[in-house]
């Protein structure tokens, strides 16, 4: 029999994996794909943003309903330990003006190589290709290259990632086998997920532009940010922490000039503009960008002439939509095993010794940091309990 078992070698696997062999048990790592940290790489594409220098405060309350489950997790490893985890491998870390944390290299691998290179020396056993299929009796099962595999362990973590980016592995086909041992599993919805909007032709000589400077609004959340327009519709870190209200149906409106109110907007707009066509008088007086005035004559067509009702609109601009992309696309999914489902370890009720970590667990949050640190936390979380129980605790 093998002492641990981990089942999903992304960031939460690979770190309760480094939890339990830290304690000295034998670790077997089984992978679906032909090699480890698909997404973590994908996500080194655009810098790795590790995690968010803030208040543990502000920062736990990005995690919105899971943020009272997830409280203990966190605290058990910070934004700081973040820090220092990684600089302990070697990556250097700075933080950006608006917190996000980032490796120096701004990239995944030179952390990955060196995390791998670790957990080799500490005696790790990898299998790749390895595909879990759920139980047979008390033995998880695999199919593999050589074949269906079975494999009997005390403890087992189950870090199979979400439902999105299916091609890199998270493909959320673990939840039947739990549903089937019993164990209730949210159904998946897509965050962090960008916005269909069926656009003009008007607009594609703007796909790409950035929407800089703007206050996204839908369903009593608001988020400012950046966002790109793009020939599927609108993306970016400032439209994503409003995918919970946009997926239940929720309107989106986008505040164009969100440093202004609505009376100095309209007291500018009344400025004489003499022989200037309207989009030039906007650009003058309000220094709108290209992509914005685009944006504007897109939704409304022809635009008010009255200063208020233009600065209204200016302030509130309705962007019919299609609602959120397909999930498969999304960065990250809602969604998987709750809670409910779990101990004060993350271990399943209903099938003891085995352990669940990462974005398996029904939670989400915004990027910036956020989703990476859980997804290392719950696993580290996982892997200690794991080994506690191993060790003849109580975790």
């Amino acid at each position: 029999m093998t002492q641990a078992l981990v089942i999903g070698g992304g960031p939460a696997g690979l770190m309760a994996a480094d939890a339990l062999l830290s304690a000295g048990h034998r670790v077997l790592l089984a992978e679906s794909m032909p090699t480890l940290g698909r997404k973590f790489l994908m996500a080194g594409k655009s810098g790795l943003n590790l995690t968010r220098a803030q208040p543990f405060g502000p920062f736990l309350a990005a995690y919105g309903p899971a943020s009272a489950e997830l409280r203990p997790i966190l605290s058990g490893f910070t934004p700081d330990a973040v820090q220092t985890w990684a600089e302990g491998l070697g990556q250097t870390t700075f933080t950006g003006s608006t917190g996000r944390v980032f490796p120096t290299v701004m990239k995944a691998s030179p952390l990955l190589r060196a995390w791998l290179a670790r957990l080799d020396g500490m005696g790790l056993e990898r299998r790749t290709r390895w595909r879990w299929t759920g139980w047979e009796g008390s033995a998880c099962s695999f199919d593999t290259p050589e074949g269906p595999q079975a494999v009997s362990a005390a403890v087992t973590v189950l870090a199979l990632g979400g439902a999105s980016w299916s091609r890199l592995g998270s493909t959320g086909s673990w939840a039947a086998p739990l549903r089937g041992a019993g164990v209730a599993v949210t159904p998946f919805r897509p965050s962090n997920a960008a916005l269909s909007v069926p656009w003009s032709a008007h607009m594609r000589t703007h796909f790409g532009a950035p929407l800089k400077g703007v206050a996204f609004r839908a369903g009593g959340l608001t988020s400012r940010g950046e966002a790109v327009i793009s020939a599927r519709g609108l993306e970016g870190g400032g439209l994503y922490p409003l995918t919970p209200a946009l997926r239940d149906g929720a309107a989106l409106t986008v505040d164009l000039a969100p440093d202004l109110d609505p009376e100095t907007l309209a007291d500018r707009l009344a400025a004489p503009r003499g022989k200037l066509s309207l989009a030039n008088h906007l650009r003058r007086v309000l220094n709108l960008a290209p992509a914005k005035r685009a944006l504007l004559t897109e939704v409304v067509r022809p635009l008010p002439d009255d200063p208020a009702a233009l600065a209204a609109l200016l302030k509130a601009l309705p962007i019919p939509s299609h609602g959120p992309r397909p999930m498969d696309e999304a960065i990250s999914t809602a969604g998987g095993v709750p809670f409910s489902e779990l101990d004060e370890g993350l271990m399943l009720t209903a099938r003891p010794g085995t352990f669940c970590a990462g974005e398996m667990l029904d939670w989400e949050a915004p990027t910036g940091g956020y989703l990476l640190t859980a997804c290392l936390a719950t696993g580290l979380w996982a892997g200690r309990h794991a080994a506690a129980r191993l060790a003849g605790g109580r975790a």
